[in-house]
């Protein structure tokens, strides 16, 4: 889908602040809220608009402790990575998974409650899989996410 400047400045909006409604919406990119909200509609229909998310304290969800959990697989077979992401995806803990080049195969971004929840984690979704050959656990101790993605197109 090509986006136009309209259809730019609507998506920058929302990142910013996904709770604007559609009329401080419209009224911030100078457009009528009707066409604002179709345009909202179809930028959600093809797929540009993935969903709109609210930023979370982690300590109000009772998260004491985050970390990146690096994996080394044993082989590559796509069946059985595809079946370790799937089981790591529905693990509560697991905010992110990224399969990845280099020296480790994939990077688990985890939320837990303290050390012993994060070692529960470990033996239960990595060291005991028969997939995984090594496991390097880095602690979070901050992190800053944007808030939103640039606009690369132009």
């Amino acid at each position: 889908m090509k986006l136009d400047v309209t259809d730019r400045a609507i998506l920058a909006a929302l990142q910013k602040d996904a709770g604007l409604s559609n009329k401080e919406l419209a009224r911030k990119i100078r457009l009528a809220p009707s066409s604002c909200l179709q345009r909202v509609r179809r930028l959600r229909e093809a797929g540009v608009l993935r969903g709109l998310h609210a930023d979370v304290a982690p300590e109000a969800m009772g998260i004491g402790l985050q970390a990146l959990v690096a994996v080394r697989l044993t082989h590559h077979l796509e069946k059985d990575v595809v079946a370790f992401r799937e089981q790591l995806r529905g693990r509560p803990e697991v905010v992110a998974t990224y399969y990845v080049s280099g020296g480790v195969d994939i990077l688990v971004h985890v939320v837990v409650r303290d050390v012993a929840h994060l070692r529960t984690l470990g033996v239960e979704a990595f060291t005991s899989h028969r997939l995984v050959a090594h496991v390097e656990t880095s602690l979070i101790f901050e992190h800053e996410r944007s808030k939103g993605l640039p606009d690369l197109t132009r």
